[in-house]
């Protein structure tokens, strides 16, 4: 498509009420945006409504076509049209496309594996822990994080891949040039620098509930496999896992206790089959023979060391971590896990001569350092 082609392309993306469904109507028609632009009153109501006639006529007479596309570069920002070379290849293999792609930052490389990390907002510490070693982990190894910048598992996740010299991508359900929500204004900010955010919405388009299970579709059509960490039995992030599993993709589920409400919808998706999740180590693994199979990555043929694959990566975290960590506060730092532990009970597993408020004291030393976290007052847990 040429440069003047998008113009027409960007102007039919901004007509309201006019969907992806109609857009695509209107091409089958015309053939070309251009077309559309230029298309009679009488031609454009063989495919249009009352209201979306309207429209459309409106903005084909007095929407500035030339200064209202120039304002996307002004803005850094990108737009890639289905069917363009730039066009991401995964997002052609799902049925419900979007027509316009917009960007801030980069677009995720093909030939990288990608992995959505999605969960609940108001996540648990286990969770929170769970998502900050998972993301770091895939950070570590070069595999792209996609999610939908939200509080809790999807920030969480993608902050950490960062932090761990990775990259992650954003997709949003408003405008790229809106951040949304407002608290996750660093996270928005580094994403333009180590990923991107992409968005199916024009730019000045505000979050809006019937914008987000749409954008999940881009979610999982982006990623090669898709991971839950924590939903509640009726969660939105189900509604992400079911375009997944309609797009072909493989979803793996963090396993969590009965009496978790916020492990419902994860063990129920185990009972129908999901993909078990144990370690990063092992999901990884199976993430590139799956990839093998299909042809996305070549498989490298290595084996792994079968004591390395049994080793988390928390406990290889905590080997890393006791090398920095002053001999006084190694022995505390030992008894700490990702459940939360009391004072108490890290106290009656420690040495002869350990009281409360020195325990108490190292604690405190070890949340200041970053290496635990105070989870609720007396309860600590690792970082």
């Amino acid at each position: 498509m040429n440069r003047e082609e998008k113009k027409y392309a960007y102007w039919l993306c901004n007509i309201p009420g006019i969907g992806e469904k109609t857009i695509r109507l209107l091409l089958a028609r015309f053939k070309s945006p251009g077309k559309v632009y230029t298309a009679s009153e009488a031609e454009l109501s063989e495919c249009l409504n009352g209201m979306q006639l309207k429209h459309i006529l409106e903005k084909q007479s007095d929407w500035k076509l030339q200064e209202e596309y120039e304002k996307l570069f002004e803005k850094g920002i990108g737009v890639v049209f289905y069917g363009e070379r730039e066009y991401p290849r995964r997002l052609l293999e799902i049925p419900d496309a979007p027509y316009a792609l917009f960007y801030k930052g980069s677009l995720p490389k093909e030939e990288v594996l990608s992995v959505a990390v999605i969960g609940a907002r108001e996540c648990s510490g286990y969770g929170e822990f769970v998502a900050t070693q998972l993301g770091r982990y895939l950070g570590e190894q070069g595999i792209q994080v996609i999610s939908g910048m939200a509080r809790g598992i999807d920030g969480i996740s993608q902050m950490a891949a960062m932090e761990a010299g990775g990259t992650s991508y954003g997709v949003l359900g408003s405008g790229v040039d809106v951040c949304y929500p407002k608290s996750n204004q660093r996270l928005y900010d580094r994403l333009l620098k180590q990923g991107g955010v992409l968005s199916a919405y024009v730019p000045g388009a505000l979050p809006a509930s019937g914008h987000f299970p749409p954008r999940n579709r881009i979610v999982s059509g982006l990623a090669d496999a898709l991971v839950v960490v924590e939903a509640r039995g009726k969660s939105g992030t189900l509604i992400t896992v079911d375009m997944a599993l309609e797009q072909g993709k493989e979803v793996f589920v963090v396993p969590g206790r009965i009496t978790d409400r916020l492990s419902d919808g994860c063990n129920r998706l185990l009972t129908q089959g999901a993909g078990v999740f144990l370690t990063p180590g092992d999901f990884v693994s199976q993430l590139k023979e799956l990839a093998a199979k299909k042809g996305l990555v070549e498989d490298d043929g290595e084996s792994k060391n079968e004591d390395e694959m049994k080793e988390t990566v928390i406990e290889k975290r905590k080997k890393q971590n006791l090398l920095s960590i002053s001999k006084e506060l190694r022995p505390v730092y030992k008894q700490l896990e990702i459940s939360p532990k009391t004072i108490e009970q890290i106290l009656c597993k420690m040495p002869a001569g350990y009281h409360q408020g020195l325990v108490s004291a190292a604690l405190m030393r070890l949340c200041m350092d970053g290496y635990a976290k105070q989870v609720s007052p007396g309860q600590f847990v690792l970082s």
